[in-house]
């Protein structure tokens, strides 16, 4: 029997009781349609981040912290329903693909890379490392164009089509068939090390593509040069502890 005074919360599959995981609602909704290059046609991808799992946790944990706040007021519980479903429904009403496919009649249009909505997209130096390079803002736009210097070359597009770049970045969505060859140029004509310099003057808004095992050692280890304040070594009760001793 429920206390009127207790707090449940239950993550559900869809909100009529029926059963989903993440990657089933995530088929059901549409996204996979929308993921990878448009070589792909009607082929669905799967997102390797199980973004609705992530996203009701949040709601879930939010939402008992909001229980019990008003328990403290009032003395009464509250159930609460989470269903995975509803929570990737409303996320498409929140970035706008219900009203494209209800008031355009039309979805979103796969963009392998590419960045919606504003530039950005991964770039090959001329030693074959990639980098993800993003200019939502003007600052970081203008830097983007000082560290490659390329200003000519896109104030010569911009006047051509009788646009201006500068604060408006739909348009540099719009016209990246234009832009993205001259950044692309660019970035190509410089090695990664000396690239990453560039950018870090300009304060260019990017970041080197690492493995999941680069990632780990590079930010992870509480011994590597970029660790972040999250981690530390520990004793685990196996016995393992990072690194094993005798072990660099």
């Amino acid at each position: 029997k429920h206390r009127a005074d207790m707090i449940t919360v239950r993550v559900m599959g869809w909100a009529d009781g029926s059963t989903a995981l993440d990657y089933t609602v995530n088929a059901g909704i549409g996204y996979p349609s929308l993921t990878g290059p448009p070589s792909l046609g009607d082929a669905p991808v799967n997102h390797v981040l199980p973004a609705w799992d992530l996203i009701a946790g949040s709601h879930a944990a939010m939402a008992l912290v909001s229980a019990e706040r008003y328990r403290q007021t009032s003395s009464l519980g509250q159930e609460i329903l989470v269903p995975l479903g509803d929570v990737a429904l409303s996320t498409l009403g929140n970035l706008g693909h219900v009203a494209e496919a209800s008031v355009l009649g039309q979805q979103r249009e796969r963009l392998g890379n590419d960045l919606y909505g504003a530039f950005g997209r991964d770039f090959q130096a001329a030693d074959g490392r990639r980098v993800m390079i993003c200019a939502i803002t003007a600052r970081q736009w203008r830097g983007l164009l000082e560290a490659l210097q390329v200003l000519e070359q896109v104030e010569a597009v911009q006047k051509e089509l009788g646009v201006s770049f500068e604060k408006d970045e739909g348009l540099r969505f719009e016209h990246r068939a234009r832009l993205m060859p001259i950044i692309e140029a660019a970035v190509a004509r410089h090695a990664s090390e000396p690239l990453a310099r560039l950018l870090d003057e300009h304060d260019v808004c990017w970041e080197p593509y690492r493995s999941m095992r680069e990632a780990v050692a590079d930010k992870c280890q509480p011994d590597a040069s970029n660790a972040h304040a999250l981690f530390q070594n520990v004793a685990h009760p196996s016995g393992y502890t990072y690194p094993t001793p005798g072990t660099s």
